[in-house]
């Protein structure tokens, strides 16, 4: 078995959305149960989630925050996604 070196990717991703703490929470959770990714920070006031993993995965990444709620900024922000924010925000405030 060959020895493979695995590239560490950091993703910067600006979103639509973000209220809180709560939002922060479930972002985090969310993109943790990714195999890949290995660290989540989120900056509440700048909207920004900033993603750690040990291979090139930012379409995983902006699917993953889109059902979340949270698409990127510049993509559609459907009233669903408004919605699934809000839901996802409450979530989040319950469980941290």
């Amino acid at each position: 078995m060959a020895n493979r070196k695995l590239d560490i990717m950091r993703t910067d991703i600006q979103i639509e959305n973000l209220k809180c703490g709560g939002c922060a929470a479930t972002i985090k959770k969310g993109l943790l149960a990714i195999n890949t990714v290995s660290e989540v920070t989120v900056d509440v006031e700048k909207s920004v989630v900033s993603v750690i993993s040990a291979e090139e995965t930012g379409m995983m990444i902006k699917e993953k925050l889109s059902k979340l709620g949270y698409p990127e900024t510049g993509t559609k922000n459907t009233i669903l996604h408004k919605a699934s924010s809000f839901v996802s925000c409450a979530v989040g405030r319950i469980d941290s």
